[in-house]
């Protein structure tokens, strides 16, 4: 009989197929909207909490859009660090350029993406970091995280002396009720959606 690891491994699997599935076909202009709306919602929370540096993912064309507020940012003056994967684990660190998120000369991290050709910083650049925002493909209402299943934000966050609020970037409907979960995976304080922030 499997373990219970064992059990909440295969659920996650499970779950972040149909996840990765719905992004997948969300339909173009429920994008743009999103867009526009999850920009709104993160320029009220960083305004609200006042950070002179934070780190934020470069997103994708299938993940909740950051490059809105990426630019929004480096306008105010905010330094920027965008997360890159090594093959160890970890994350190095690179500054978001002046040029702004739309005009990188994209280049793709150990896990595939999307990375700017910028001076690489050491995983301890997070540390001075007041607010850390994440990816995720899901989260539920006690906080808990589900990553994509390669453990790099949950091996950072989980080394973390001193941590800022960590707040994770997901559509509306990838908050959820509960999730399964490992000894290793890290909770969120709070999520940011299109429709709004949630503190937990």
């Amino acid at each position: 009989m499997p373990s219970d690891a064992e059990q909440a491994a295969h659920a996650k699997r499970a779950l972040r197929a149909e996840l990765r599935e719905r992004r997948r076909i969300r339909p173009r202009h429920e994008r743009e909207v999103a867009e526009e709306e999850l920009t709104r919602q993160l320029i009220a929370l960083v305004s609200e909490l006042g950070p002179r540096r934070l780190s934020c993912y470069l997103s994708t064309p299938d993940e909740p859009p950051t490059r809105g507020f990426l630019d929004w940012a480096r306008e105010q003056g905010i330094e920027v660090l965008l997360p890159v994967s090594r093959d160890d684990g970890l994350l190095d660190w690179a500054p978001l350029p002046a040029s702004g998120a739309d005009a990188l000369a994209e280049l793709v991290d150990a896990a595939g993406l999307p990375v700017p050709d910028a001076e690489l910083l050491s995983p301890l650049a997070i540390n001075d970091a007041g607010l850390i925002l994440v990816p995720a493909a899901a989260v539920d209402r006690s906080g808990m995280r589900m990553g994509w299943g390669r453990g790099y934000f949950d091996k950072t966050l989980g080394s973390m002396e001193r941590r800022p609020p960590v707040f994770a970037v997901v559509f509306d409907d990838e908050l959820v009720d509960e999730l399964p979960s490992e000894p290793h995976d890290e909770r969120v304080d709070g999520i940011v959606t299109p429709s709004g922030t949630t503190r937990f």
